[in-house]
């Protein structure tokens, strides 16, 4: 039998369908889950853990496996009735009080991958030293081959497996959260996306309820994701764009990706709104607006834009490395009033500390009904405000001879980029080089292929692309040339 090695990374574990995501490796997996509650429970209540999944190849199979397993270990699991967004999940876990979930979803990924992410009790993403504990575990049950199960039915009839419907709760909590009177007086129409996945029956649902004309397309499930990964970006949500283009009467289109965590955003006319600029916009909202206390969270490779915000609020900003769980910490500590990451992740105080792609888009409805403007006229108004930032994101695929380069390079980097001085240095998470004027650039290589993800910053659009091509020509150049 072949052996595979489980890596957990930023959001579990993830592999290809039928050649490392299989049955037996499932079991593995969450036996390994299995044996890290049953660690750290020691001399406490026995632990209980929702399992859920996304519309993804036989996920409802896999989540019957890992209960099997879970039971066949004494341990109470809750069954979703059907596929369930992973911020669901989150609420699910803080409001019954459960050790936390195991949910098979590879959120954005094609659909020839799935994946195994647990959440701890807290709700947010499992932090280092979790996801640390559970690979290590797992790995030596790969080798062993061991471990516990019992029969779905007979879990059943035992009661240590029980069917569970977490929409409902969660839906009521967004309705506390969402000013959907306000949506309501404005009238909106709205096209959706839920790209095929978990988001369909949520979204649509509650701004339906508010009033609003709503159109969804992509709402049926598809293990496919019509041929696309289920990632709300512009490249991936042309039919959305066309939509909305080709209708003036629309004032948004909203997506969700395929475990409705992420979000994705079309304003009035077509124009898709990158993420980073929506988080600068949503922060400056949260705070102006609504009056929330706290500062803002960003991972490393998020715009500036959020800081000059913050500046102009008197607020505090907290940088943190990439990854939504070092963001969740800071929510669940109620530090911030928003967190967010430059890939289309975010939430706010007094909510989940995870990820949540369903709130981020009631939410720019909401800032569009309040403020009676659309979104990119916000943007410019902010702009007057705190000063334009621009940014962009590149990934370069590296050969063997360029990797190596690479890492020599920034052993001694250079003084400047495009003549702009380096003025100061992040090592958080990559190489980050902040340059004189407030431009900055952010080197960070992948953790599973050999891509480096090249982030450049600037204030206008001619700087930003001098900038980000001096810096793709460092990055590949094979000798010690500087930018």
């Amino acid at each position: 039998m072949k052996r595979t090695s489980v890596k957990f990374g930023t959001s579990g574990w993830r592999a290809v369908l039928c050649d490392d995501f299989t049955f037996e490796n499932v079991r593995l997996v969450t036996q390994a889950i299995a044996d890290h509650l049953a660690a750290a429970a020691a001399g406490s209540d026995a632990p209980s853990i929702l399992v859920g999944y996304d519309t993804r190849f036989l996920g409802e199979r896999f989540a019957r496996l890992s209960c099997e397993v879970l039971a066949g270990n004494g341990i109470a699991a809750a069954l979703c009735s059907r596929d369930a967004p992973t911020p669901v999940l989150s609420f699910d876990i803080l409001r019954h009080g459960r050790s936390g979930a195991i949910n098979f979803t590879a959120s954005h990924n094609p659909p020839e991958w799935n994946g195994i992410k647990f959440s701890p009790a807290w709700g947010g993403p499992a932090l280092p030293e979790t996801t640390a504990d559970i690979e290590g575990r797992a790995n030596a049950r790969m080798e062993s081959g061991e471990y516990r199960s019992l029969p779905f039915e007979d879990a059943l009839a035992q009661g240590l497996v029980t069917v569970h419907d977490p929409r409902p709760a969660y839906l009521d909590r967004l309705r506390e959260l969402v000013d959907f009177d306000a949506i309501r007086a404005a009238g909106l129409r709205l096209a959706l996306d839920p790209l095929f996945g978990t988001g369909r029956g949520y979204l649509d649902t509650l701004l339906a309820e508010a009033g609003c004309r709503v159109t969804t397309i992509h709402g049926a499930p598809d293990p496919l994701f019509g041929g696309r990964p289920p990632e709300p970006s512009e490249s991936h949500i042309p039919e959305l764009v066309e939509t909305v283009r080709a209708d003036r009467s629309f004032h948004l289109g909203l997506a969700t990706d395929g475990d409705a965590d992420r979000f994705g955003i079309v304003d009035a006319g077509g124009r898709f709104l990158e993420p980073n600029y929506f988080l600068a916009l949503l922060f400056d909202y949260l705070v102006r607006d609504r009056s929330f206390p706290g500062g803002v969270a960003r991972s490393v490779a998020t715009t500036h834009l959020i800081d000059a915000v913050a500046r102009d609020l008197g607020r505090p900003v907290h940088e943190t490395p990439v990854g939504f769980k070092f963001i969740g910490d800071l929510i669940r500590r109620g530090e911030v009033a928003l967190g967010g990451e430059e890939s289309a992740g975010l939430s706010i105080r007094g909510h989940v500390p995870e990820k949540d792609g369903i709130l981020a888009c009631c939410l720019a409805a909401e800032m569009v009904a309040r403020r009676g403007k659309p979104l990119f006229q916000q943007l410019e108004e902010l702009y007057g405000r705190v000063g334009r930032t621009l940014t962009c994101r590149v990934n370069l695929p590296l050969t063997p001879a360029q990797e190596t380069a690479l890492a020599g390079k920034l052993v001694s980097p250079p003084a400047s980029f495009d003549g702009r001085a380096v003025v100061g240095a992040v090592t958080l998470d990559g190489h980050k080089f902040l340059l004189d004027g407030g431009a900055w650039v952010l080197v960070r290589k992948s953790g599973t292929e050999p891509v480096v993800r090249l982030y450049v910053e600037a204030g206008d659009e001619e700087s930003l692309s001098r900038l980000t091509e001096a810096s793709r020509t460092w990055i590949l150049a094979q000798g010690k040339e500087h930018a």
